[in-house]
């Protein structure tokens, strides 16, 4: 399938077929590494979306240099070039831009769907330093309209494990030690309306994202509110969906799983992708 580029911002793609695609448009952002997600948007084109756009949304030049109450209305353009050129919009994020796109998602109507790869059910601290390059105090990773969004704060006393360091036992001990704070911190999953498909591995290594994905789920359940878990018990903190390659990056962290089990959790999500994305149907023209 021929596909037409244009580069955007912050070293980004906006990159679609050539024949027109379905009419969906996908944004998909990186998690904590930032970096962008060209061959994974490359791939959701080639697969039959209108567009896939794909940028650094933190450390490049003139950004944050951390997730320090990132205002989640600066996805809002990127969503808009979207909507602008396609009849449904979706929301691909992986880690701390899942969840960052369920918390985005609850105000902003023009999302259709989310894909949330990895997820988290809560708003928690900053990860990396604040403008003043200094980590503490903890600040949320998030805010809206300049207001910090309220957060889980990391237990200092809790510690990972093993080298590289398994960070999942920090997670779960700073909810367990921050048990007041949690409520507060719940993304309101509930507000969005649309479709969201959620992809967890079980032996995820960076933070519980199976348990956190199953929040989400019994969350949105209890409003029958359209959402789908799609799980495999060996795959890690990566999902690799079929035709990409191990993508390296970010912290050195442990991120369980291995090759074999990530991409068997990629092919058991492809599906339901597919689903989301509404693939299968012709749409608007190329961009």
């Amino acid at each position: 399938m021929g596909l037409r580029e244009r580069p955007v911002e912050h070293d980004g793609v906006l990159v679609g077929p050539a024949d027109g695609g379905n009419g969906t448009g996908v944004l998909v952002l990186s998690g904590s590494s930032g970096r962008v997600e060209r061959d994974r948007a490359v791939l959701l084109a080639r697969a039959g979306v209108s567009a896939a756009l794909t940028y650094r949304w933190f450390g490049g030049p003139g950004q944050p240099a951390g997730i320090w109450e990132y205002p989640l209305e600066a996805f809002a353009p990127a969503v808009a070039t979207l909507a602008e050129r396609c009849d449904r919009v979706v929301l691909l994020g992986v880690s701390k831009t899942a969840e960052a796109f369920l918390a985005y998602a609850a105000e902003d109507p023009s999302v259709d769907a989310v894909v949330a790869l990895a997820p988290s059910n809560v708003v928690w601290a900053n990860v990396g330093a604040g403008p003043d390059g200094a980590l503490r105090p903890q600040h949320s990773s998030w805010s809206r309209d300049g207001a910090a969004l309220p957060f889980v704060p990391y237990d200092d006393d809790a510690e990972p494990v093993g080298d590289p360091p398994a960070f999942a036992p920090v997670y779960a001990q700073s909810l367990r030690s921050a048990g007041g704070r949690v409520a507060a911190a719940t993304i309101p999953v509930e507000r969005f309306f649309g479709d969201v498909l959620l992809v967890a591995g079980g032996d995820d290594q960076v933070w519980p994202s199976v348990a956190f994905a199953r929040a989400v789920q019994a969350r949105r359940g209890a409003l029958e509110l359209p959402t789908t878990l799609v799980t495999h018990p060996d795959a890690g903190h990566r999902v690799i969906l079929p035709g990409e390659g191990v993508v390296s990056g970010g912290l050195p962290m442990a991120r369980g799983g291995t090759e074999v089990a990530d991409r068997a959790l990629g092919e058991r999500a492809w599906p339901e992708i597919r689903r989301v994305l509404d693939l299968g149907r012709e749409g608007r023209p190329p961009i």
